[in-house]
């Protein structure tokens, strides 16, 4: 066909291809109007239109919704997994995610309608302080993962209730009521309280509570958390604690051994302050003092049994009869004087036997002793240490003055530095014995009233000094050894007479040849003094070959001041006398030259 030819055929606007496939007859009006009803049927819902519906059926795995459109729709019944209540009639919310499947079904899902619901509602929740339900879904690290609108909240362990929980899992899988206390909208985050729920509910109580407080009254309360230090209980919305003193008369090492958590007790407000924020509690007060229930039997000089419950240095207390004690010092632990620490002689737990030495039932103070159930040593010490008499014992303790000396428990002595030894210089006793030497001594007093002994060592041998008496008597001559040379002079040994040194001074020290004698030379030695009484011999080299030397080193002034004289006069009679003699020749001369 040429373009001639060809004629131009405008569309029909209003022909109705419908129809025209369908093989029916039918106008656009009629068609329009067929359209519209079926868009009423299904209620006027929208794809992705957020709708509220009923639950008309519930199952195991699906729940039946109608929203009043061409069909009802199916939602799992997972989605309701937050809300076990569920029930037929109940309104929710659903989404309708496609208005039919390939089935013809209606899809709708309730999960979806509440997620974009959800943070505007929580938001508006939070804005208002409305109270909201979750569903808690498991346990987390710190609290609780709960269901809100949807939306996975987060729930504080500490914010669960007011008082401490120590099972989280008693409270997964149940609905409960929440605040919402905090919402971060950077990272989609939400917090949620139990607690303020449970605090606005107390608060009222607390405040009718705290404002009919009075001391001395007597209140029933719960065991709410138990610490080394006392026992805090809850009075219906207000706390009180009793310390650990003031729950048992009795000694007690922790709380646990008296209260155990959630235990129902009575106790009695001791005190609390101005705010009445802080009540002290009391537990023991409710019953009788023991030392009021003390039989009146007891009386000092009785024996009784208890057990260590207190040790301290000083001495131990012992639990008599529960809520009474009393203290045995360590002095009256043993009869010895060595005062040493109550460890030594019991430890906690003891079971131990003493008498009553003191009683006071006003104070409610008893103290007690050990020593008094063995005999006193001391009451027959005159008949087992008399005077004179030679023992033995154990080295105990130093003093700079002496040594202490223990010849029984409970018996002991001392011994003085000047009487360890006859000869020796002796500047400390540990240079002459050390702690747990045996030790032979000699009474040398005995006080009975002050419980005093006075022993010696020296004299359990013979004093040399009486031999030292005439072996170095004045102007006897001994060979000795230089054993130490100082300022002042020089000590001499000599040999055969161990711990014996005389002295001898400086100008006594010199030799013939005019040299000093030095540390470890040997020499001849002259004494010239003895006293027996100090225990000194002085001695001199000098003295060997001088005359005048054999003077003792200590002349009397007068004797020495006679000698000045001598020596001063001497020389001027010397030359009188050479003059006389002079002239005696010069007058023979004179006579023969005439």
């Amino acid at each position: 066909m040429s373009q001639e030819n060809q004629t131009a055929v405008a569309p029909l606007e209003d022909f109705d291809w419908e129809a025209y496939e369908s093989g029916a007859a039918v106008s656009k009006a009629e068609h329009e109007k067929m359209q519209q009803m079926y868009v009423d049927s299904l209620g006027g819902v929208n794809e992705h239109e957020v709708v509220e519906g009923t639950v008309i059926a519930k199952t195991d795995r699906e729940v039946i919704v109608d929203i009043n459109a061409k069909s009802e729709g199916v939602i799992p019944v997972s989605e309701f997994r937050y809300n076990p209540a569920l029930a037929v009639g109940d309104k929710v919310e659903v989404l309708v995610d496609r208005q039919e499947n390939k089935n013809g079904q209606l899809v709708l899902s309730h999960k979806k309608a509440r997620a974009i619901k959800a943070w505007d509602r929580v938001n508006a929740a939070y804005e208002s302080g409305e109270i909201v339900n979750g569903f808690v879904k498991c346990r987390t690290k710190g609290g609780m993962i709960v269901d809100v609108f949807g939306i996975e909240a987060f729930l504080p362990g500490s914010q669960i209730d007011v008082k401490p929980i120590r099972d989280y899992d008693q409270f997964v899988e149940k609905t409960m009521e929440f605040k919402i206390v905090k919402i971060n909208h950077d990272f989609k985050n939400v917090v949620i309280s139990h607690k303020a729920l449970i605090e606005a509910d107390i608060e009222e109580q607390k405040k009718e509570i705290v404002s009919k407080l009075e001391k001395g009254q007597v209140l029933e309360g719960t065991v709410k958390n138990i610490t080394s230090y006392g026992v805090f209980i809850d009075l219906g919305g207000v706390d009180g604690l009793i310390h650990i003193t003031d729950l048992s008369w009795s000694r007690i090492n922790h709380p646990s051994e008296v209260v155990q958590l959630d235990q129902k007790i009575n106790v009695v407000i001791l005190d609390f302050d101005e705010d009445k924020t802080r009540i002290q509690l009391g537990l023991k007060q409710l019953q009788a003092h023991p030392w009021d229930a003390l039989s009146e039997t007891y009386k000092v000089g009785d024996k009784v049994k208890g057990k260590v419950v207190v040790l301290a240095d000083y001495g131990a207390f012992v639990e008599v009869m529960p809520g009474v004690e009393g203290l045995i010092h360590v002095s009256e632990m043993s009869w010895s004087t060595h005062l040493r620490s109550a460890q030594d002689f019991v430890k906690i737990g003891d079971e131990v036997e003493a008498v009553i030495l003191t009683l006071d039932r006003d104070e409610r103070k008893m103290s007690l002793g050990m020593k008094q159930l063995t005999p006193d040593p001391w009451a027959n010490i005159t008949e087992k240490y008399p005077v004179g008499s030679k023992q033995t014992g154990t080295v105990r303790n130093f003093t700079n003055f002496g040594v202490f000396v223990e010849l029984e428990e409970g018996i002991d002595g001392l011994v003085y530095i000047s009487d360890l030894s006859w000869t020796k210089k002796i500047k400390h006793p540990s240079e002459f014995c050390k702690i747990g030497d045996k030790l032979d001594v000699v009474v040398l007093e005995l006080d009975t009233e002050a419980r005093r002994l006075s022993l010696g060592h020296k004299q359990t041998t013979e004093n040399p000094w009486d031999v030292y008496e005439k072996t170095f008597a004045v102007g006897t001559a001994h060979k000795g050894t230089v054993r130490e040379v100082f300022e002042k002079g020089a000590t001499v040994g000599f040999e055969g007479y161990e711990g014996l040194e005389a002295f001898c001074p400086p100008r006594h020290l010199v030799k013939e040849d005019g040299s000093t004698l030095v540390k470890g030379e040997v020499a001849d030695f002259k004494v010239i003094e003895f006293n027996k009484e100090f225990k000194r011999i002085v001695v001199s080299h000098a003295a060997t070959y001088k005359e005048e030397e054999e003077r003792p080193a200590r002349e009397p002034k007068e004797s020495k001041k006679a000698a000045a004289v001598s020596t001063e006069t001497a020389p001027e009679l010397k030359s009188t006398l050479g003059d006389l003699d002079a002239l005696v020749e010069l007058k023979k001369k004179m006579e023969e030259g005439k």
